[in-house]
């Protein structure tokens, strides 16, 4: 049996302050240690949903091709002036319906019930498409984007709000040019990629080869809204306040973006995620460099620091240029 005067000589074992404190900091140098590798290995993850859902849009812009002989619009506006298609905008020379290159492949996404439910009859911004309109499909979503927005709101340039559109964390390459900057209502001889208004361009117009003529890319919200639901006649997108260097610009915007070099802009190329940017380019949340869809369905991932010359290259649909798989 122990006794009381025996508990009392017997240590007391405890942590000092100073133990205690080495301890802490053991254990903040190990989370500092472990947490790049967690946050990494959750951003290679993101990536890979990302990578998955572009896959899809290529394949169902194959789909698309196959059975039409051509890529859809970038967006179609009805040139002829019919009344339910006004008014048209005076600057972009944009009108209705307006419909974008998403809605043209939804049944290529397993989304015929939501085609089924929009009235082709009446422009995309018409009040009777608004339920429709608000429906977001995962499938346009990049899970590394920090702007969970599912909606958009179109306005113009009052912040009138025009009509409501589903969000999109992809953009069509125009090419090299921006042609909705060009008062004609004709695109074809002004546009150098495979998206514009009112584009449908065959398959084999594509003669720089679809392994190497880019057709989508990232664009952030963080930067500004895009949308695959169609263009409003009259609205403009407008960047974040992270990006003061860019303009607002015309709707086309919503859908198009453009590498450079274009004509007013004395040969500058705009590689992805520079921090110049401008609305109507490409820039994505992952570190160094953006996902692009090639012509043949493959999803590349492009560096921030790529050959601003290779860049342009991969932007035209016929320009002549020859591009090795290992420059990009």
């Amino acid at each position: 049996m122990i006794t009381s005067e025996e508990m009392k000589c017997r240590p007391k074992w405890a942590f000092t302050l100073i133990e205690l404190l080495v301890v802490i900091a053991i254990i903040s140098m190990l989370i500092a240690l472990l947490l790049p590798a967690v946050q990494a290995a959750r951003e290679a993850a993101r990536r890979t949903q990302c990578v998955n859902n572009m896959k899809q849009i290529g394949l169902a812009l194959a789909g698309y091709a196959s059975d039409n002989h051509c890529l859809p619009a970038g967006y179609v506006t009805d040139i002829t002036g019919s009344p339910q298609n006004a008014p048209m905008d005076s600057n972009s020379l944009d009108a209705g319906p307006g419909w974008a290159y998403g809605v043209a492949i939804l049944p290529f996404l397993e989304q015929g019930s939501l085609y089924a439910g929009l009235n082709f009859n009446l422009p995309c911004y018409s009040p009777a498409n608004q339920t429709m309109a608000v429906v977001s499909l995962n499938v346009f979503f990049c899970a590394s984007v920090s702007d969970l927005s599912r909606t958009v709101n179109v306005m113009d340039q009052q912040k009138k709000q025009l009509a409501r559109v589903p969000s999109a964390h992809y953009v069509l390459n125009a090419g090299n040019e921006e042609p909705w900057h060009y008062q004609t209502f004709d695109h074809r001889s002004i546009a150098d990629g495979p998206f514009f208004r009112n584009s449908f361009v065959p398959i084999a117009s594509i003669t720089d080869g679809l392994s190497q003529t880019m057709m989508i890319g990232e664009h952030t919200p963080l930067l500004s809204n895009k949308t695959w639901f169609g263009v409003v006649p009259g609205s403009v997108v407008c960047p974040t306040f992270r990006f003061p260097f860019s303009p607002c610009d015309y709707a086309a915007s919503f859908v198009l973006s453009h590498t450079g070099p274009a004509a007013d802009e004395h040969e500058v190329i705009h590689p992805p995620n520079s921090r110049l940017s401008h609305v109507n380019q490409m820039y994505s949340e992952h570190p160094g460099g953006a996902n692009i869809i090639l012509g043949d369905g493959s999803v590349r991932f492009i560096k921030e620091t790529i050959n601003q010359r290779v860049w342009a290259a991969l932007a035209t649909i016929r320009g002549k240029e020859v591009i090795s798989g290992e420059s990009f």
